[in-house]
């Protein structure tokens, strides 16, 4: 492990003032799914937890980086196993149900046939439109969702829902995060090329909000009009535009707004000054990456890896840390019923080991899971965010993202 991770991991810990094993909102527990002897007397359980989620289309032409079938899915059915391992202490059970939306179907008919059959949690991991369109579908009906692949911070903000749960950081924080790096390396001038798409809109404006937060200066933009360059195969004239396209501009980084994937990582190398890049491509800020290895974390990669014969992705992550959620409320509250543990996951006593070097627990003003950030670039990982001198009246984690005096959520 090379020196800046471990000084970063190191400050991370320093600045928390916690070990590896110290809850920030709740008593210690260890990074592997705990079994917990003082809830051996839990009262026995049959819990269900629903998967919705949208198959990803394969690619019509070879991707490396394309997404597995199972991408997750097998997060899921991993913290399944996880629950059960706890749950023989508990004498609680858990089943994983899977919905895959094909074939027209809808995100809301699938939420209300698992409702109809009993299912009290949902796992989403949809885009935003459909999240809401579920939440208030099932308002009422005593159904906690967890909102895993959509990181809309209007989700968070103007369009909260008090059914909903976010796991997924959101984009104000994953920028948040790579400003606090930015900032601890006094590079303060950036170069801001966004994408075509709405998303990546909505993350510039998300980055333009973290450049004011910790006083970067935003000293030019520029949208990106290349194309897909960064799946294009061979040479071709519209590659020689590009090359040129940051000429005559003062900065310290690019950042680049392709949430997509679509020409992102065409850009570094390929600039006329020598400059790294940032931002959805180059050095990301993420819940998870290959090259975590502390804090418990190889040991996730490993089990992972043994389940599913891949490495684990994001979504993947995402997606276990919502079953988790469900598994430790119910081993922490020693009960499987709903409306008990709807109401504990807003409570700061309750704590998700995470393997993240803290355990985590859910803002009662917008149900978002405070947690860590990685900052790494494709190879290793280079820091973690929040960084160290980044203080908090209530603990540092609640300096990424917006804070509950800017908050727009209205429950």
């Amino acid at each position: 492990m090379n020196a800046l991770l471990f000084s970063r991991s190191t400050a991370l810990a320093l600045t928390l003032g916690l070990g590896g094993t110290v809850s920030l909102a709740g008593p210690a527990s260890a990074q592997e799914p705990p079994a917990s002897a003082q809830a051996a007397d839990a009262p026995s359980g049959d819990t269900h937890i629903g998967l919705i989620y949208r198959p990803e289309i394969a690619p019509s032409s070879y991707d490396a980086e394309a997404a597995p079938e199972d991408e997750g899915v097998a997060g899921a059915r991993m913290a399944i196993k996880d629950n059960n391992t706890t749950g023989r202490f508990t004498k609680q059970t858990y089943a994983l149900d899977e919905v895959a939306l094909t074939d027209g179907k809808s995100a809301i008919d699938a939420a209300r046939d698992l409702v109809g059959k009993g299912i009290r949690y949902l796992v989403l991991a949809l885009p935003a439109d459909e999240v809401l369109a579920v939440a208030d579908a099932i308002k009422g009906e005593g159904v906690t969702i967890f909102n895993t692949a959509a990181p809309d911070d209007r989700l968070r903000g103007a369009d909260c829902r008090k059914n909903v749960f976010h796991v997924i950081p959101s984009r104000a924080m994953q920028t948040d995060a790579l400003a606090q790096f930015f900032t601890l390396m006094r590079w303060r001038k950036m170069f801001l090329i966004i994408g075509p798409q709405d998303n990546d809109k909505l993350y510039a404006d998300a980055f333009r909000a973290s450049a004011k937060k910790f006083s970067l200066k935003i000293t030019a933009e520029k949208p990106w009009t290349f194309g897909p360059l960064a799946k294009a195969r061979g040479d071709t004239p519209t590659r020689s535009e590009a090359m040129v396209f940051t000429r005559g501009v003062d900065y310290d980084l690019a950042i680049v707004a392709d949430e997509a994937n679509d020409w992102g990582d065409y850009v570094p190398f390929r600039t006329v000054d020598p400059r790294p890049v940032a931002g959805t491509q180059g050095l990301i800020a993420a819940t998870w990456h290959p090259t975590l290895e502390t804090w418990g974390a190889a040991q996730a990669q490993n089990r992972f890896r043994r389940l599913s014969g891949r490495l684990m992705r994001p979504l993947d992550y995402q997606v276990w840390a919502a079953v988790r959620s469900v598994g430790e409320a119910a081993t922490q509250k020693k009960t499987a019923d709903p409306a008990v543990l709807s109401a504990y996951f807003a409570d700061p006593a309750f704590s998700l080991p995470a393997y993240k070097g803290v355990s985590l627990n859910y803002r009662p003003w917008d149900h978002q899971l405070r947690q860590p950030i990685i900052v790494v670039q494709p190879k290793a990982m280079v820091t973690v965010a929040p960084e160290q001198g980044f203080t908090h009246q209530r603990t540092p984690l609640d300096t990424l993202g917006v804070d509950l005096p800017e908050t727009t959520c209205k429950f």
